[in-house]
């Protein structure tokens, strides 16, 4: 494994994964006022194989006052198989969802893609402020919606999970995930510091999303093959759904 810096669009990805990675950066740097995170030493690109295929992984992460990790993965399996990953993980001083984003894109098309804004409360449900936002949202129709893990009781009502099928819906589905970091990133801005209880209650609700994720066992088993059980946890718990300690 090598670590190197590069430009998280440099991959030759599926064009919706591009073009995604190129509207969640934007957002990011017109709605906040960044920093950059730095990950575990070599865990910021990261080579290896897989069933004799060439595996990459570059990560990209920044930060701000209302967010302590916004993480953006970018990987790529041989010529068969791109993944973009992104999850924006909040300060626990402020009550914020978990923004979330996957698209799996094979040889025979996108298999999966999936957005939502995840509720990090005790009652699992969003606030009166989003829950207003998102409903005013235009819904566009998909012809393959997906169901969700069992796991899955992190996601909220709004979460969209679908197999796109047409550039038509594809587009849909890039304009649904814009719309959400739009109405995100308004809320975070108008968010205000939460009391030393509700911190606690946040810290929480982020731990039991994190732990649920860590149950992905697809993501698991790749990055076991390709890494071994050792790396792959540290992987998991350190970079995609790491835990906060303070």
């Amino acid at each position: 494994m090598t670590t190197v810096q590069t430009s998280p669009i440099t991959l030759p990805l599926h064009p919706l994964i591009s073009e995604l990675a190129d509207v969640i950066i934007s957002h990011w740097q017109t709605y906040l006022d960044l920093s950059p995170y730095q990950l575990p030493d070599g865990l910021g690109y990261v080579e290896g194989k897989l069933e004799g295929e060439r595996l990459f992984i570059k990560n990209h992460c920044y930060q701000s006052s209302e967010f302590r990790k916004m993480h953006l993965e970018l990987a790529k399996v041989g010529q068969g198989l791109d993944i973009l990953h992104c999850v924006m993980f909040p300060n626990p001083n402020y009550s914020l969802p978990m923004f979330g984003c996957d698209i799996v894109a094979g040889k025979g098309g996108i298999s999966a893609a999936i957005v939502d804004l995840s509720p990090t409360n005790p009652q699992l449900t969003l606030s009166e402020n989003y829950d207003q936002a998102l409903s005013q949202l235009e819904m566009p129709s998909f012809s393959d919606q997906r169901e969700l893990p069992e796991w899955g009781d992190i996601f909220s009502d709004y979460c969209l999970f679908i197999r796109p099928h047409t550039s038509e819906e594809e587009k849909c589905f890039l304009k649904r995930v814009s719309d959400f970091l739009t109405v995100h990133c308004h809320q975070a801005n108008q968010s205000q510091p939460v009391s030393l209880q509700q911190r606690k209650l946040n810290l929480q609700g982020q731990e039991y999303y994190c732990h649920k994720q860590q149950k992905n066992d697809k993501t698991r088993r790749v990055l076991e093959k390709a890494f071994g059980d050792s790396w792959a946890n540290k992987y998991i718990t350190q970079v995609l759904f790491d835990i906060p300690n303070y």
